[in-house]
């Protein structure tokens, strides 16, 4: 038995890009254009000033996408008292979950800054995952989801890691891709060819998922989720995502409350 990504995928790609300044524009239609998902992470205090994106555009701008907290003004998490930090992050929620019109459940920490007593505090504000700036430069997957890991940067040779990627042996399990940055920075250096590139090399593959992080977040939960006869003989799903699993040759969507003999 071998638990794949929906539609029996085998690998997964995510994108988390910081701040939402301008040049989100223009890497979300580069995005759009190849069929790709990202989560952005805004700061809702910064939306409408000049290089950001304005917060009328938001709900259009990242329509394929996952809006995601940022904090409202971008603080060190680490800076704060509990008090700043609580309206921090739950005034950024409110704020987006007001443009995009749903539950925003993830963050990335500015700065890469963040304590255990920060992480349980975003618990308590209803954030289900964030992540973090420590690039690991594998394709595994995250054990804590509020500590939560990327693979690299964009900027951290992704056109060879791509053909890594795609070349993953077939006893791999389950390969997650997660690359951050800030759109700024293809500005900056003046190199869009790069993620152009990337994309045209591993987008339109049937083999690999295409998803925001807090799609891959639920879907990972709820494969964690499955559970196993003493036999394993049987597998029962209690979640509210379909996990797609390979057993005996065949291929089969578990659904939410379904058992399925192995």
């Amino acid at each position: 038995m071998r638990i794949l990504y929906p539609e029996g995928r085998k690998k997964a790609l995510t994108f988390s890009y910081d701040d939402g300044q301008a040049y989100d524009r223009q890497l979300v239609s580069i995005f759009d254009r190849y069929g790709v998902k990202a989560t952005f992470h805004l700061n809702s205090g910064i939306l409408d000033k000049d290089g950001y994106v304005t917060a009328g555009e938001v709900r259009e701008l990242y329509a394929n996408h996952e809006v995601a907290c940022h904090g409202v003004h971008h603080a060190y998490f680490t800076h704060l008292t509990k008090e700043q930090l609580v309206n921090e992050v739950w005034n950024d929620r409110r704020a987006l979950e007001g443009l995009v019109g749903y539950p925003v459940r993830g963050i990335s920490y500015p700065y890469g800054e963040y304590s255990e007593e920060v992480i349980c505090s975003l618990e308590a504000l209803g954030i289900e995952y964030s992540r973090t700036v420590q690039s690991h430069g594998s394709f595994r997957l995250p054990k804590r989801f509020l500590e939560w890991d990327p693979t690299c940067r964009h900027n951290g040779g992704i056109l060879e890691k791509a053909e890594q990627f795609l070349n993953t042996p077939e006893y791999a399990d389950m390969p997650l891709f997660y690359i951050w940055g800030h759109s700024y920075e293809f500005g900056l250096a003046d190199n869009w060819s790069l993620m152009e590139q990337f994309c045209q090399k591993v987008s339109g593959r049937d083999d690999v998922w295409y998803a925001t992080n807090l799609q891959v977040k639920r879907y990972l939960c709820a494969v964690r989720g499955l559970i196993f006869d003493t036999e394993e003989t049987m597998v029962y799903n209690p979640s509210a995502e379909t996990v797609w699993l390979e057993s005996g040759g065949c291929l089969h969507g578990l659904a939410p409350g379904q058992k399925l003999a192995l």
